[in-house]
């Protein structure tokens, strides 16, 4: 089997992280006990809700869940640049494998947990799903500003039984941001570095209201930064408003509502003939290739152009979003407590690129469902010609939802019951503006100047409506017993999902159709932890999963076809489903917090969704079942004489069962093989030197060899990633409290590497009458210095 050469330009470093792991270990052996020092999250730490003490500055709690989780804080977040994102903030963790776009995190950025894609792992903010409501995608860059985080948690083998999640078979992360600090306070923060890379943060506490019960905090922020290789950027405004009143011990309500307005130019991803022909460094085209002249009464077409070498002001990606929620406790009996979590989430915007050669006379005749009819775009008075146009993928969701439940504690069970119902709106088009001779588009939000059919309404390269109603029931009964040294959790989830998908009539697919589809399963769970003494326990889970298939199976593009003008499936995707097993053993003392974890995953029906970016089109089908086995390591101190450490070391060993069959003519040959995107070796590394002013910490993160394809004919090299973090804690003065200077390095060496950009690529060599894949790679972003300062009034 033919495999990609390493090259010397991406070289593995594992030796490196072993021996620096080791010398971590060591220096956590002889820790002894200590608090951890302050942390400058910015609220009142006692907010944050963590079982135990913060060890490994801020990398690692102290769990008491009975099976594998792990969760970061404020004090670690606090240290990382602001305009990072959610998957950067894990990158330390042992099951998760992620990466950036670029260094700054403003364009998002790609994650897989434990050999699953970001698509199925369940993303949660304050109790909030946020997968996209078609897809189940996640965009790590807009939900909140990293300032008013105060924790993240992933739970590596099966979503908590209160999860509001539909697509989840590969665990779940969470955000959740700080409460309003009880004290009055106005912070301002300002982030300047390379690439004119510029963040100001402004938020206003105002404390404790003379009730004494309510607070409201008001945070907005303005970044924006170059991109790191060819031309454009990345520009954000973001808002974050928050309220809490607590009545009483047991009744509260706190909500959130989280803004964020963002355009983004794509950085450009390559396959490897492109690196080899084009440098490391080369993106999308800085000139516009233009129009052509007019030519009335005859047949004329404007340049064509490669996708990969569209003008870079035709691949923006521009979009709105607002996730407002809010949560109400209350205890209605001296045992029953209940929660209500109502939410609404709301985006509109597109992506890719936009640049399109489009023949004037394509476009769709209603009467007859082809593409018959004609207008004239350039302005030369006939439809002969083809022109350069700014077309994309709009999508507009509207999606309200709610999750209710009811705990009651009797002897020694707690018993937790609940609801989670919501309905999503999920509209996806594609309307078409024209573009100028400078190579602007009309509108890039593509809402204004959008080109008519010659009936009047807007030409749409798609024109899908898509209903999700998803609903879940869910019990869980805590028993505690042998005097709470032994705990059992006996859980069920009960999902459903409708899919309601209308294909209205568009130049994509000329004939409208309905399909409505249903999936439903009943999802145990089961876990234990046992108490072995104060510092020791066991635990262990297992849980089944499920997604069901995104809205895209339904439309022609995909997996419909038509016959006889009616819409068929000729293969009926069934939903996925997992089985997740782990065994642990956690140490959690006053020195020393470590977790080991053993696992064991079993898929059926495993989805592999497919993008292509020259047709942006996406395809999915079965790779049916996959095993994935694997440990994982994490160990974390309380400071010793100011030093104190975090490392993590992660193995996964994940192989599909049977070939792939492609068509009637070709089956590919998978059985036996790795899955994509999950590195056998994963290592993380985290020292640092604090005083009551000042600290320094130096972390690496070694990601192994991955494979880029199914059939593991392209290898992806290994690499390591080292960073510099430094802060300084000036006195207070009369006007000016906490001022602070943060120095963040990423990529301290400079090293080059890749990361495929799609999770789902089955081959990259033909296979009897199977053709390749393209295999296109996200490139490393280089070296990228930024310095942070704070302070509050």
């Amino acid at each position: 089997m033919k495999q990609t050469k390493q090259s010397s330009a991406f070289p593995s470093r594992l030796s490196m992280v072993a021996v620096a792991c080791q010398i971590a270990c060591l220096g956590m052996s002889s820790a002894y006990a200590q608090q951890a020092a302050t942390s400058n999250d910015p609220v009142d730490s006692k907010q944050v809700t963590i079982t135990g003490k913060k060890v490994g500055m801020g990398l690692m709690v102290q769990e008491n869940a009975p099976k594998a989780r792990s969760t970061i804080t404020a004090e670690e977040l606090a240290k990382q640049r602001p305009t990072g994102n959610a998957y950067e903030a894990l990158e330390l963790m042992p099951a998760v494998n992620s990466y950036n776009y670029d260094a700054t995190g403003l364009f998002g950025g790609g994650l897989t947990l434990r050999g699953f894609n970001s698509d199925q792992i369940g993303a949660t903010i304050n109790g909030v799903p946020v997968n996209d409501s078609g897809n189940f995608a996640v965009y790590p860059q807009e939900f909140v500003d990293q300032e008013n985080t105060c924790t993240q948690f992933v739970t590596q083998g099966s979503t908590d039984v209160d999860s509001p999640q539909i697509g989840a078979t590969g665990g779940n992360f969470g955000i959740t941001t700080c409460d309003p600090s009880k004290e009055k306070r106005f912070r301002v923060m300002q982030t300047l570095g390379g690439l004119n890379l510029s963040k100001t943060y402004m938020r206003y506490d105002t404390g404790l209201w003379s009730d004494g019960k309510s607070r409201f905090f008001i945070s907005a922020s303005h970044a924006q930064a170059d991109k790191w290789k060819g031309e454009g950027g990345a520009k954000r405004d973001h808002v974050d408003i928050g309220f809490r009143t607590d009545f009483d011990k047991f009744n509260s309500i706190n909500g959130t509502i989280l803004y964020n307005r963002a355009i983004n130019q794509n950085i450009s991803t390559f396959n490897l003939a492109d690196l080899n022909k084009n440098g490391y460094y080369y993106d999308y085209s800085t000139t516009f290739i233009g129009h052509a002249a007019p030519t009335p009464g005859k047949a004329g077409s404007d340049p064509s152009q490669a996708n990969a070498d569209s003008f870079y002001k035709l691949t923006q990606n521009p979009f709105e979003n607002v996730i407002a929620s809010a949560t109400a406790k209350f205890r209605i009996g001296q045992d029953t407590d209940v929660k209500i979590i109502p939410y609404y989430w709301y985006g509109y915007g597109n992506g890719g690129v936009q640049q399109k050669l489009v023949s004037e006379s394509s476009f769709l005749n209603q009467a007859t469902g082809k593409n018959t009819a004609s207008v004239d775009l350039n302005g030369d008075g006939d439809t002969l010609d083809k022109v350069i146009v700014a077309n994309a993928s709009v999508t507009r969701t509207n999606r309200p939802g709610v999750t209710a439940s009811v705990t009651h504690n009797f002897e020694n069970h707690q018993v937790l019951a609940g609801f989670w119902y919501e309905r999503a709106t999920h509209e996806q088009f594609g309307p078409m503006v024209l573009v100028d001779a400078n190579g602007n588009a009309a509108d890039i939000w593509l809402k204004e100047g959008r080109v008519l059919r010659p009936d009047g309404t807007p030409y749409q390269s798609r024109d899908w409506k898509t209903i999700s109603t998803g609903y879940q029931f869910f019990l869980q009964d805590t028993i505690s017993m042998l005097n709470d040294k032994f705990t059992l959790n006996v859980g069920l989830r009960a999902p459903t999902m409708k899919r309601d998908f209308t294909n209205k009539p568009n130049e994509g697919a000329g004939i409208g159709y309905n399909i409505s589809k249903s999936y439903s399963e009943l999802l145990p769970q089961l876990g234990a932890r046992y108490q072995i003494d104060n510092n020791n326990q066991l635990f262990a889970s297992l849980a089944k999963n499920m997604k069901a298939p995104p809205n895209f199976v339904y439309a022609t593009t995909s997996n419909v076809v038509i016959v006889n003008g009616q819409a068929t499936m000729p293969v009926d995707v069934k939903a996925e489903t997992s089985y997740n097993l782990d065994v642990g053993y956690r140490h959690q003392s006053d020195k020393l917090t470590g977790q080991f974890t053993v696992y064991a995953v079993d898929f059926r029906d495993r989805q592999a969704t497919a993008y292509d970016p020259i047709s942006n089109t996406s395809s999915l089908t079965s790779v049916g079942k996959v095993k994935t086995k694997g440990f994982e390591v994490e160990l974390g101190n309380t400071p010793v004489n100011g030093w104190s450490f975090y490392s993590s070391v992660g193995y996964a060993k994940s192989e599909i069962q049977d070939d792939l069959v492609v068509s009637k003519t070709a089956t590919l040959p998978t059985a036996g093989k790795q899955m994509t995107l999950t590195p056998t070796w994963k290592a993380g590394l985290s020292a640092q030197y604090e005083t009551a002013v000042w600290y320094t910490r130096l972390k690496a993160k070694y990601t192994g060899s991955q494979w880029a394809t199914m059939t593991n004919d392209e290898l992806v090299p290994g690499y390591t990633l080292l960073g510099l973090d430094a802060g300084y804690q000036f006195p207070n003065t009369t006007w000016f409290k906490k001022p602070t200077v943060r120095l963040s390095i990423s990529n301290l060496t400079n090293e080059k590497y890749r990361n495929p950009s799609s999770f789902n690529v089955t081959n990259a060599l033909p296979y009897g009458t199977a053709a390749a894949k393209g295999v296109f790679y996200y490139l490393g972003a280089p070296r990228f210095t930024s310095v942070t300062f704070s302070a509050d009034f």
